[in-house]
């Protein structure tokens, strides 16, 4: 039986060569499908081989994005025609949105699959500079009218699915995104002997770091032999900046995996103070090492989250009650533990083999 061809478009920036998990999952695309793969390139590699062509980044860094996605339409109408894949896979509404106008440009009649990941509309309101909030409703009428012109749609939660029949579809198929976690897999590390709260994300609106900084301000006095980490960069660097100017915060602009691993083993809880939230791979990552959470019952959290068993939820842009929870786990040894552990049992249903996700995209484009 011949492999069915696909192109997997997306915003997803990668650098060749891979690591081991990356290869592994598209050595296990690769027994089922024929695969080809449009995206990003991250500085300093190669810009594409058999399998990738790779968009090196914008010399105008603030115009990256923009220009990705400005060009987007022709770099797939190209690859339409040179690959004549069966289906295009896209990452986002907004990939498929291209991806269509590219179909029509190469007139190619290939099956456009769109992925949701989380909420599309959190991009233009909860996320980058200002001006994206100008394209608002533009953006949300693309995203949707590409979501229903689409041919398939898959989701990888409850939430995302729900997104999805929220606009009169129902999606071809639900399981979770891949998620490159090799890191992180392995024995739980005991909790450290001080309280630790970590947060990994970027420093964007979405993730409301700025409403993490005002419920550590209540916090902090109340548990005063704990610290704050965060790891991550974005708009909302001042933040961050902040933080540890007043409160002794540390904080990583960006760390390798297995650093970002050992930073969840120096903590006893993650937390998750997002305003929305897609699959949130950084859960399913703590969950790995045995840590708890404090978060938010906004997007997928509650999904993957147990309030009482895996972590402890509040509602999002609730400083105080935030303030509590961090406050609840980082003064209780013994509590912190047992959401550890209630995390490390809550992994499995997020996790997937890469031969199991090829067979799931297999099904998916056929």
């Amino acid at each position: 039986m011949s492999r069915p061809r696909v192109l997997f478009v997306g915003r997803t920036r990668y650098r060749l060569p891979l690591s081991r998990s990356l290869a592994q999952k598209f050595e296990a695309l690769g027994g089922e499908l024929d695969v080809r793969v449009l995206a990003s390139a991250l500085p300093g590699s190669a810009p594409g081989d058999r399998t990738f062509t790779l968009v090196p980044p914008f010399r105008v860094r603030r115009l990256d994005g923009l220009a990705f996605w400005l060009a987007l339409p022709s770099r797939t109408a190209r690859l339409l025609r040179e690959f004549r894949p069966d289906a295009v896979v896209c990452q986002t509404a907004y990939d498929a949105a291209a991806a269509l106008l590219a179909r029509r440009i190469a007139r190619v009649p290939a099956r456009i699959v769109v992925e949701v990941h989380g909420d599309w509309r959190t991009s233009t309101r909860l996320y980058g500079a200002s001006a994206r909030r100008l394209v608002g409703k533009l953006g949300d009428s693309v995203a949707a009218a590409a979501l229903r012109r689409a041919d398939a749609v898959r989701t990888v939660s409850p939430f995302t699915a729900g997104l999805v029949r929220e606009l009169g579809l129902e999606p071809a198929a639900d399981f979770p995104a891949f998620m490159d976690i090799e890191p992180f897999v392995g024995p739980a590390v005991p909790l450290p002997s001080e309280p630790a709260a970590l947060f990994v994300g970027v420093l964007e609106a979405y993730k409301n770091v700025d409403g993490l900084a005002r419920a550590w301000r209540l916090a902090a006095p109340r548990v005063p032999n704990a610290s704050l980490r965060l790891i991550g960069k974005g708009t909302r660097a001042d933040v961050a900046e902040a933080l540890v100017r007043e409160h002794g915060a540390r904080w990583d602009r960006e760390l390798p995996s297995g650093a970002v691993a050992a930073a969840l083993d120096d903590a006893w809880v993650l937390v998750l103070p997002s305003r929305s939230e897609g699959m949130g791979r950084v859960l399913v990552e703590a969950f790995c090492r045995g840590r708890g959470i404090v978060g938010t019952r906004a997007g997928s959290i509650p999904d993957l989250v147990a309030d009482g068993v895996s972590g402890v939820l509040v509602e999002p842009d609730d400083p105080a009650a935030l303030a509590d929870a961090l406050v609840r786990v980082l003064s209780d040894r013994a509590l912190a533990s047992q959401l550890g552990a209630g995390a490390r049992a809550a992994a499995g249903p997020w996790l997937q083999t890469p031969a199991e996700y090829a067979r799931r995209m297999r099904v998916l484009v056929t």
